[in-house]
Parts: C-alpha cells; structure tokens; sequence
C-alpha cells in the first residue's frame, strides 16, 4: 500500500511544471518503422528502422499546459491562439481546462513559448528516441493501442459524450499525465496532443537524419508534428507515425496539435 501511494504522487500530473524535464542519453537509436508493423507509410523508411546517432538533450516530461502558455501570453512574449471561443475544441480560454495541453497553436507561437522559457521545440529525430523509451515496438508499451494506454479514439472506448469515440469518450482532449509515463517519464508522447517538432518536412528525412542532419531540410512548405493526438486512430499513435502540418494555420483549426519543449 506504501508503494502505491507513492508512485500515485510520483506520476500524479498536479505535481507537473514547466521545468520538469528528462536527460535522454546520447546514443544512437533505430527511428523509423518498427518491426513486423504493416502500417509504416514509405516515408518511415525499410522494417527495423535506420540507425540515428543523437547527442544528449532533455525535454519537458508533459505537453506545455494551457496554464503555462498563458503565463507566457501575460509576460507578453506569447500571442494569443485560437481560443475556447473560436471553437469548442480549443482550451486556451477555458477554466476547466488549465491543465490540458495547449492546442489550437501556429508552429510559431510554440517556438515563441519554448524561447520564452529558454528552450526550443524538439527535432524530429529528438522527438522519436525520446517517444520510444527505450523500446523498439509500434508504440512504448507493445504493438497495440487502446484507452487505458492513451488518450486517443480507440473505437471502442465511450464516455460522457453519446455515440463520440474521439478523446477517448469525451471528445477532447484530457489532463497532462492522465495515462502513465513511457521508460523515461514521459507523459503524453503518444495520444492527447500531437506535437510540433522543429523540422521541415522531407520524405527522405530519416535518411537525411541518418547521415548526420538532424535539422532536416532548410525550407519545405509543412512541418513535422507526432506523436497522435485525442481524435485519431491507433495507426496515428505509432512511434514512427510522421504527420504534417503547415506551419500557419490559417482558416483551420489545429485542435490536435500541442507541444512540449528540449534543450
């Protein structure tokens, strides 16, 4: 029983900031398409991955919550993102969600964050190892995906909103750290929110990362966001999964997508 109050306190996510972070050890690691998973799309590269060598960094252990973006916006180093006004699925703007990721943000207004508190959004390759946790499976905790592992729309799972699969029965987003830590402690790497990651998309990126660039392309005209998100497929959840956004949102809304931060 003692151990288990403990652990609750240790994984509880109210006990979460903006400067808890994790070191991820140099190394290299196999990104890419994970074996014997028939959902690799071509630009995941060949089965098992290719072997990329990434210098240590650190990263925040949760998505940058609504709370702590709006610190940001009242220092007046952030810009105000689509809001819980402009669309119900947006939670800068709604109280019930302080401790929900900040979605709905343009790639610039989480590079703006990151800078704000000293940090940097993640490359890709960055993003990838530290996702995994020390593991080479589809996702960090085996080969499928459902409710009790993430936040995601399983099929299967319902809630409080009738006939509605997204967010796993609820149809947004959930607390930071409501499911529990990969290998390295971290919170929320696959499901919830995806993540902007610093790089320019290219489909030949993990062989561009394999060979030394780690920054990717100079220019392309979408960035890299991963990890899955509340209203996606198990598919999406995949650690090797790469989807793109364009780095503006325009008329669109990126309900999807947060962030977290690496140094």
């Amino acid at each position: 029983m003692k151990f288990i109050t403990i652990l609750a306190v240790l994984c509880s996510p109210s006990l979460l900031s903006a400067s808890d972070m994790v070191t991820i050890p140099a190394g290299p690691f196999q990104m890419g398409c994970s074996v014997n998973d028939p959902d690799c799309d071509r630009d995941e590269g060949p089965p098992g991955g290719v072997t990329v060598d990434v210098p240590e960094f650190q990263i925040d252990t949760h998505e940058v919550t609504v709370a702590e973006y709006v610190s940001c916006i009242a220092a007046g180093k952030c810009t105000r993102p689509k809001d819980h006004a402009r669309n119900k699925y947006c939670n800068v703007g709604e109280s019930s969600r302080m401790q929900h990721p900040a979605n709905c943000v343009d790639w610039q207004q989480a590079v703006d964050y990151c800078e704000h508190v000293g940090k940097r959004l993640p490359t890709e390759a960055e993003w990838e190892k530290a996702a995994r946790g020390k593991t080479t499976s589809r996702y960090p905790w085996g080969q499928k995906a459902t409710c009790e592992h993430a936040i995601l729309d399983d099929k299967v799972t319902t809630g409080s909103v009738p006939n509605e699969g997204d967010g796993c029965g609820e149809d947004r987003t959930w607390r930071v750290g409501s499911r529990a830590p990969n290998d390295y402690g971290l919170y929320d790497m696959n499901g919830n929110a995806g993540e902007w990651t610093s790089v320019w998309y290219a489909a030949d990126g993990l062989t561009q990362y394999a060979s030394g660039n780690l920054e990717g392309p100079d220019e392309s005209r979408q960035r890299v966001v991963r990890g899955g998100s509340w209203d996606e497929d198990p598919p999406n959840l995949r650690a090797s999964f790469r989807n793109v956004k364009p780095p503006v949102s325009g008329r669109s809304i990126y309900g999807s997508i947060g962030f977290r931060c690496a140094r």
